[in-house]
């Protein structure tokens, strides 16, 4: 699953894979009812909080009247990480934040996804390469 960074003890080295297709992130009105568009494909987020609706999913599942102001890749951490297991997800931004790589990440109970703007997508693959993270099929 991992393996510890010996210059950094508490970082881990992670595979993660890339999920098909780009992604869109959009925000709703906190009280908009979730659209069944929000729920197709292999990945989605619907989070709702008092200030909004929170939608990622594939950017072909949108509507013609919703945009999303950039195409996104998602990558799925290959979990499941236990959750006394720190500093998973801060061993694979961390490279990214280092380089400058906007990110949005998400989590689940097995898992972390973290999403990168497309025109970002090789500087990130690098920084996550040469901080010993592998991308896999």
């Amino acid at each position: 699953m991992n393996v510890t960074n010996e210059d950094h003890p508490n970082r881990h080295h992670l595979k993660f894979r890339q999920l098909p297709g780009p992604y869109a992130i959009v925000r709703l009105a906190p009280d908009a009812p979730i659209p069944a568009w929000a729920t197709q494909g292999e990945f989605t987020c619907i989070t709702r909080t008092p200030d909004e609706l929170s939608i990622v999913c594939p950017a072909d599942s949108l509507p013609a009247d919703v945009q999303s102001t950039h195409h996104w890749i998602c990558w799925k951490l290959e979990g499941p990480f236990p959750f006394e297991l720190t500093g998973v997800l801060l061993s694979f931004i961390e490279p990214l934040s280092t380089n400058r790589v906007p990110i949005f990440a998400t989590s689940t109970y097995d898992t972390d996804y973290v999403l990168i703007q497309e025109e970002f997508a090789g500087a990130a693959l690098n920084a996550l390469q040469q901080a010993g993270h592998e991308l896999v099929p």
